[in-house]
C-alpha cells in the first residue's frame, strides 16, 4: 500500500473528511490526498500548522511532558487533526465543521504505523 493509498482510504472513511497530508515538521508534503471536488489546500494548512507543531513539540521537551501525540485545532469553519508518525513527519486531517472527529482520531492511530513502515 502506497502513501497517498492510506491518506486515501483515511478521507473516504471519515464523515465530512475533506483532505489528509503526510507531511515534515519541515513543512515539506510527502503525499496529500483531496476528495473530489474540495478546494482545501492541505498543503497550505500543514506549512502553517507545523511552526505551530514544531514549537508545541519543543515545549513539550522542555516540559519533560513526553510526545505530542496528536493536536486537534476546531474553528468557525472547520476541523483540523494532527497526529505525528515519527519524530520527522505527521499526518494531517482536515474535517468540516460536522466532521467525525472521533473516527479520523481513531483511524489516524491506525494509520499511522503502516505509513511509519513506508517512511
Amino acid at each position: 500500500m502506497e502513501f497517498k493509498e492510506i491518506l486515501r482510504e483515511l478521507v473516504e472513511r471519515v464523515d465530512g473528511a475533506r483532505a489528509a497530508i503526510l507531511m515534515g515538521y519541515d513543512g515539506i508534503a510527502i503525499d496529500e490526498y483531496r476528495k473530489e471536488g474540495v478546494d482545501t489546500d492541505i498543503q497550505l494548512i500543514g506549512i502553517e500548522y507545523s511552526s505551530v507543531l514544531k514549537e508545541m513539540k519543543r515545549a513539550s521537551e522542555i516540559l519533560e511532558a513526553g510526545e505530542v501525540a496528536e493536536v486537534s485545532i476546531v474553528t468557525g469553519k472547520g476541523m483540523v487533526v494532527v497526529r505525528g508518525v515519527t519524530d520527522e513527519y505527521f499526518i494531517m486531517v482536515s474535517l468540516t465543521v460536522e466532521g467525525n472527529l472521533g473516527k479520523a482520531r481513531y483511524l489516524m492511530k491506525t494509520a499511522s504505523p503502516k505509513l511509519k513502515e513506508l517512511l
